[in-house]
């Protein structure tokens, strides 16, 4: 099992967000993995293992709020985070047009 998992919930419809584009970097701008989410809102990047450095993960809203129609305030939403061991990540994010939140999952 990929190092990292997100799960992205559409706040404004209560539904998982499909086909939200996602991309792990270093924040040097190394691209580590790219993905997108599933029909459950779900998605696995990168490797077995993270470096144990800081990473982004970049959620792509814009387009996925441009599918449905809906104007959106945030086009892409990133979420920073250091690595400091081996152990699996979870990065959610509930959405909304105009707000996000996220979270060290489990």
């Amino acid at each position: 099992m990929p190092h990292l998992t997100t799960h992205v919930l559409d706040a404004t419809t209560g539904t998982p967000a499909v086909g939200v584009g996602l991309t792990l970097s270093t924040v040097d701008g190394d691209v580590v993995a790219t993905g997108s989410t599933d029909a459950d809102g779900r998605a696995a990047l990168g490797p077995d293992v993270l470096e144990r450095i800081d990473h982004v993960l970049r959620f792509d809203t814009g387009p996925y709020f441009a599918a449905a129609g809906v104007p959106t305030f945030h086009p892409f939403v990133t979420v920073a985070f250091r690595v400091t061991g081996t152990e699996h990540l979870h990065v959610p994010l509930l959405l909304s047009p105009f707000a996000y939140s996220t979270y060290r999952g489990s």
